[in-house]
């Protein structure tokens, strides 16, 4: 496995793009983040997918089937958790792992016989949940647009976690299903200041944009929420009351927070990360990291990988909750995506599925 990573771009710095596609989808042209590096060029490659829905065990998120209708992610975000599945295809999790992306162009074919099978059972699909759903690559593949019209099509629930502006563009998609009870959406909201962002994730949509698309999806009836993560400790755990005020203000009624996790190779990429762009803080941030993870940088056990322990995690959740609790969050338990609306094309619909509950 090659181990490029992000000493080959030392200055946030990308080449343009040698691809034939325009984007203006609100990631690096936003008019409200001119700090936004120019695009990398990007190499994709197309896989024929025998199935498209994954299947999840794990108690530490609320859903049992995601899919991901691309791998790897332009976005560029150093934390990404996804990172090391790039390995599995020969490919880094540094820059590989931002430019050299796999799209599955038969995914809604795969769904539709996915949902066709005689013993399938309707529960809710988390949609984009590795890599982004709505990066760059999507405005000109549309791979989930074609997803949502299948979900559409045969009354499916879907949340949606995003940090694209392009979700914009499926408005109606999305409130067409939210209309009916079938569609949630839940906006990655990581920092209000443009220049972290950029070190950060530096091929994302802007604080503002983000802000934007929580209104915009909030006023077509969406269900809206934000997810604050990762959290990081003295890069942007400062801006923990400001994050979710500005999400309240913007038409958010649900929040929660994930706390940084470095699994595997991530670790080294951030810690580099550090070094490159806050030196005078570096050992301190991965000190904390370790308070929290008994000693080690990573603590992969249910219930413990998402937020930590011990004081600073402890702080965290007081403050997270007690801010939430006085801006409106997470007033009232959310309501469950129906499942008893799901029918196939054609024919009788299933009602005898009972309601599953996403948080």
């Amino acid at each position: 496995m090659r181990t490029r990573g992000t000493g080959q771009n030392p200055h946030n710095r990308y080449q343009p793009l040698t691809s034939d596609r325009a984007i203006d989808d609100g990631w690096y042209r936003d008019p409200d983040d001119m700090l936004c590096p120019d695009s990398l060029a990007t190499r994709v490659v197309d896989e024929q997918v025998k199935s498209i829905i994954s299947h999840n065990q794990s108690p530490d998120v609320p859903f049992d089937q995601s899919i991901n209708p691309y791998r790897g992610c332009e976005h560029g975000c150093v934390y990404c958790f996804a990172r090391p599945t790039h390995a599995y295809w020969d490919l880094s999790p540094g820059l590989d792992f931002e430019t050299q992306l796999i799209a599955k162009p038969n995914g809604a074919q795969r769904l539709r016989e996915a949902l066709d099978k005689p013993g399938y059972v309707c529960k809710p699909i988390a949609l984009g949940v590795n890599t982004d759903a709505y990066q760059p690559l999507e405005k000109r593949r549309r791979l989930t647009r074609e997803l949502l019209e299948v979900m559409r099509e045969y009354n499916h629930p879907i949340s949606i976690i995003t940090k694209g502006a392009l979700i914009l563009r499926d408005l109606d998609l999305l409130a067409s299903l939210a209309a009916d009870g079938l569609c949630s959406v839940r906006v990655s909201l990581t920092t209000l200041d443009n220049d972290l962002k950029r070190r950060m994730e530096p091929r994302t949509a802007s604080p503002g944009t983000r802000l934007r698309m929580i209104r915009e999806l909030s006023g077509a009836g969406i269900p809206t929420g934000i997810i604050l993560g990762p959290v990081i400790p003295f890069i942007n755990d400062a801006e923990i009351e400001a994050i979710l005020e500005a999400a309240a203000d913007n038409g958010a009624t649900r929040a929660s927070w994930i706390m940084l996790r470095l699994p595997l190779e991530i670790h080294e990429l951030f810690e580099d990360w550090l070094l490159r762009h806050f030196p005078d803080r570096a050992r301190h941030v991965m000190n904390r990291i370790r308070d929290m993870r008994g000693g080690q940088v990573y603590d992969n056990r249910f219930g413990h990988r998402m937020r930590g322990q011990g004081i600073y995690a402890d702080l965290i959740r007081q403050r997270f909750n007690r801010k939430a609790r006085k801006v409106g969050l997470n007033r009232h338990e959310s309501e469950p995506l129906r499942t008893d609306l799901f029918r196939r094309p054609g024919g009788e619909q299933l009602d005898l599925i009972p309601l599953q509950t996403v948080g």
